[in-house]
């Protein structure tokens, strides 16, 4: 928080590796994984770790982003092994779509 809006926001790539984890028929074609832990980044925000190899940040910053269980450790325990839709395979990405 107080930092610049203007500013863009640049977020580091997730991890791409291409995994048979992400299997795009189990819903509705979008990529399935699950969740495998989390961890938090070097700002404090809590990234969901997913079987499929990629991560993702869970943020809770009201009212953009309402996740108030990413904060509570009990919660997230109880989301491990949970299916969750892996945004980076449902696009595609790897490491050639990714690089910078």
């Amino acid at each position: 928080m107080g930092q610049d809006l203007l500013q863009k926001y640049v977020e580091l790539t997730s991890v791409t590796k291409a995994s048979p984890e992400c299997d795009r028929s189990a819903d509705e074609g979008r990529p399935i994984s699950r969740i495998t832990g989390f961890h938090q980044d070097e700002e404090g925000h809590w990234v969901v770790e997913l079987s499929c190899g990629h991560t993702q940040h869970l943020r809770h910053q009201p009212p953009w982003q309402a996740r108030p269980w990413v904060l509570d450790a009990d919660q997230r325990a109880e989301r491990i092994g949970q299916p969750f839709a892996c945004g980076w395979c449902a696009q595609g990405a790897d490491s050639a779509t990714l690089g910078r």
